[in-house]
């Protein structure tokens, strides 16, 4: 696996979904759509090995963790 593509892409999404968030707001349902269907791009990209796989839950968690401390 490439791992700089791999950490460059996961860096570009992060960036990403803080533009969404701001656009879409995380209380959306088309906010957490998002989420999970470019998670599971850059999932199925990198063959969803298990490093791709908790990498990208955790970052998930990580967002799960923002929106309720914002309410």
């Amino acid at each position: 696996m490439d791992y700089q593509a791999f950490y460059a892409d996961v860096a570009n999404w992060i960036m990403t979904v803080n533009q969404q968030a701001a656009t879409l707001g995380m209380q959306s349902e088309a906010f957490w759509a998002w989420v999970t269907e470019s998670a599971g791009q850059i999932g199925n990209k990198y063959g969803n090995t298990d490093l791709v796989v908790k990498q990208l839950l955790m970052l998930i968690d990580w967002l799960e963790e923002v929106y309720k401390n914002m309410q």
